[in-house]
């Protein structure tokens, strides 16, 4: 496998997005303090990392099956290096009081597509 640095450069060069967010896939920990305790404090900090422009997508996750929720989140963030992700990461509650868990890699967005809807008139957003 090619060396990420490379690939990215690569990437950008064939005309692709190549930008860089980093992903965390949170996981409850069975001997940590109950998620919902936390909770109140881990919305709190997302909600300062959304406001800062750190905070790009986050959400729980269902179960295999689509129907149930497991505990287990994924958190996108923007950040200048794995480092710093990191960082963001470990301040959060949810990981600083052992309640979750949590994996992080690098993500390179290439394709896709996003749409939003802005009612002028009503002051309504709708990301689809």
């Amino acid at each position: 496998m090619p060396e990420w640095s490379s690939y990215l450069e690569t990437a950008r060069g064939r005309g692709a997005l190549a930008l860089e967010l980093y992903v965390t896939i949170t996981t409850p920990e069975a001997d940590g303090p109950a998620i919902p305790d936390v909770l109140p404090d881990h919305l709190a900090y997302q909600r300062k990392l959304e406001q800062a422009g750190q905070l790009f997508l986050a959400g729980p996750l269902s179960d295999e099956t689509g129907t149930q929720i497991e505990g287990a989140g994924l958190v996108i963030y923007r950040a200048p290096s794995l480092e710093a992700a990191r960082a963001l990461a470990d301040g959060d509650p949810m990981h600083a009081r052992g309640a979750r868990s949590y994996t992080l890699r690098r993500w390179m967005v290439n394709e896709g597509s996003l749409t939003l809807g802005l009612g002028l008139s009503t002051g309504q957003v709708a990301l689809s």
